[in-house]
């Protein structure tokens, strides 16, 4: 009986640390900064609503560069909360970031690297950012990974930036459902980005669990819809992937 080919393992070389962080340069100022700045532009037309100043949102990015937790502080503010309301809700949607770090960073480890440089970089751990080191990261050498995940990260976080500035000037010259509309890219850019590689099956099956999963979860509970979607669409497809080896 045959045996079953196993696909060659993909590797990446960029050379070196200062290659590699060009290269995260190089692949940032493409679709990633594109999508994240579009999001970005309409988080900016949202603080500019919300009856608050350019350099509210700016400082958000800079100091907590998360944007579905920005959107949280925006929009509960924008209703009249508490600050401890706010808070709490920034933390609760942030809490995602945690898991991520914790497989990230260790991913990043090489020897001989100060450790003070996985503190910062624990900091610029976003969706975007993470899913792109996720997908190349374990195919680069160990010294290549941080430069690489740094690269990536500085310029989607200028374009954050930039993109907010952008939104927040041109609130009143653009729809309010294209500006608005803007800040839902970069969730389905990182769907595509996890979900990419369709030779894994496993991952083609939560994307399109959640697709068929979440609009019918919002109709009978819009407050737990999103929540819902992803626990179940994620541990059906992890289940599945268990059950047949070869779909992971």
């Amino acid at each position: 009986m045959p045996q079953k080919k196993t696909p060659p393992i993909r590797t990446l070389d960029f050379g070196g640390p200062g290659p590699a962080f060009r290269a995260g340069l190089r692949l940032a100022f493409g679709v990633p900064a594109t999508v994240l700045g579009a999001s970005y532009v309409g988080f900016g037309a949202m603080v500019h609503q919300a009856g608050l100043e350019l350099w509210h949102g700016v400082a958000s990015v800079v100091t907590a560069w998360a944007l579905p937790g920005q959107i949280a502080l925006v929009d509960l503010y924008g209703d009249g909360a508490s600050l401890l309301a706010i808070a709490i809700a920034v933390a609760v949607t942030n809490a995602r970031l945690l898991p991520m770090a914790i497989t990230l960073v260790p991913l990043m480890r090489s020897p001989g690297t100060p450790r003070w440089r996985y503190y910062l970089a624990a900091h610029f751990i976003a969706v975007t950012g993470w899913a792109l080191a996720m997908r190349d990261c374990p195919a680069l050498p160990a010294a290549q990974r941080l430069p690489y995940f740094a690269g990536v990260v500085l310029v989607l976080w200028c374009v954050s930036m930039l993109g907010a500035s952008l939104g927040f000037f041109l609130v009143g010259g653009v729809p309010a459902y294209v500006t608005l509309g803007l800040v839902f890219l970069n969730p389905v850019y990182f769907m595509l980005v996890i979900a990419g590689d369709v030779r894994i099956p496993s991952r083609v099956i939560a994307a399109l669990l959640g697709a068929v999963a979440g609009p019918l979860l919002y109709l009978a509970t819009p407050d737990w819809s999103l929540l819902l979607t992803g626990l179940g669409a994620g541990s059906l497809a992890y289940a599945l992937g268990r059950a047949r080896p070869s779909w992971r």
